[in-house]
Order: structure tokens, then C-alpha cells, then sequence
């Protein structure tokens, strides 16, 4: 590798607004973020299709299925 091109990598931790941290390397150092996979409805098996106002069944009537 060439010196003197490749920006300065430094340990950093990422921390969640959930109080989950990790520990990695980055050129931006430390930041906050707002959701990780510890919180994240898709990872934590939590997460819900919601039918609002009854869109499935119209959808359903429309099209003819049962």
C-alpha cells in the first residue's frame, strides 16, 4: 500500500439509542444511531403486518379471491 493515501483508521464504538454498543474500527470515530439490529423489529422477530382499515379484504372483494 501506497503511505500517505488511506485515511487514518481508529477504534469506535457505535452506540444505539437502545443502550446497545459496538465495538469497531471507523474514520469517523464514535457516533450514536437510532436503531441496530438488536432493537430492529425485522431482527428481534417482533414485527407485525398490520391490516389498516380493512385493506386486505378490499383488495380481496375487488379481485374476487376467498
Amino acid at each position: 500500500m501506497k503511505k500517505g493515501i488511506h485515511p487514518e483508521s481508529k477504534d469506535a464504538t457505535i452506540t444505539c439509542a437502545c443502550g446497545s454498543a459496538f465495538d469497531t474500527h471507523s474514520v469517523a470515530g464514535s457516533y450514536h444511531i437510532e436503531i441496530c439490529s438488536q432493537c430492529h423489529p425485522f431482527f428481534t422477530g417482533k414485527a407485525k403486518l398490520m391490516d389498516t382499515a380493512g385493506r386486505v379484504e378490499r383488495f380481496n372483494k375487488k379481485y374476487n379471491r376467498s
